[in-house]
């Protein structure tokens, strides 16, 4: 190697060097902590971490209560729906079902309809749209379960009573859910029984 050569590796060395520290993740900023919502957080200085968390906070907070407010009566008329299913069905199946809760039911048939009607128990926070698609297939005896549905099962409540018939294109499903009772009651106290407030 000639000395120009030399002198120049020489000369660049620390360029590299450099450049290459550059090139290397940035160290982790230092952690926090918040020590209440009226005192000063010890934060990275470049970050400003611990004041967007302290704000998201406030902010979901104050959301949750603007959003309860907003659904307040929205829950309580989805509530009031989810005591009675009053169901009919349209679409080609053969089957009757009777309920007197979750141990005492029996079904045997088999249907794929729309239903318009009254929806019943949600049994999640979903909208109870009048209207809808409902298929069931197999036989159930109390807890024996060897129906299926999926997504379109009728979703009955634990302690439903009711009946359901299907004949060639017509059918229907009726039915009272007293836990809902309960769950509609209780909401106006803000407490949600059967977890289905949005």
């Amino acid at each position: 190697m000639s000395l120009s050569c030399s002198r120049s590796v020489f000369l660049l060395a620390p360029l590299l060097a450099a450049l290459s520290a550059c090139s290397a993740p940035a160290p982790s900023a230092p952690s926090y902590v918040v020590l209440s919502a009226s005192s000063a957080a010890v934060a990275s200085p470049w970050s400003g971490a611990a004041w967007q968390e302290e704000e998201a906070v406030v902010e979901s907070e104050g959301g949750g209560v603007i959003h309860g407010v907003l659904m307040y009566l929205p829950n309580r008329i989805f509530d009031v729906f989810d005591i009675v299913r009053a169901r009919v069905r349209l679409g080609p199946g053969i089957g009757v079902g009777v309920r007197a809760t979750e141990l005492a039911d029996v079904f045997v048939g088999f249907y794929s309809s729309v239903f318009v009607g009254i929806h019943g128990p949600r049994g999640e926070p979903k909208i109870p749209w009048p209207v809808g698609f409902e298929s069931l297939a197999g036989v159930e005896v109390s807890v024996a379960d060897g129906t299926t549905g999926g997504a379109t099962d009728p979703n009955y409540g634990m302690v439903e009573f009711g009946a359901d018939a299907q004949i060639l294109i017509v059918g229907f499903a009726v039915g009272v859910e007293p836990f809902e009772v309960l769950d509609f009651v209780l909401g106006f106290l803000t407490i949600d029984f059967a977890e289905d407030d949005f």
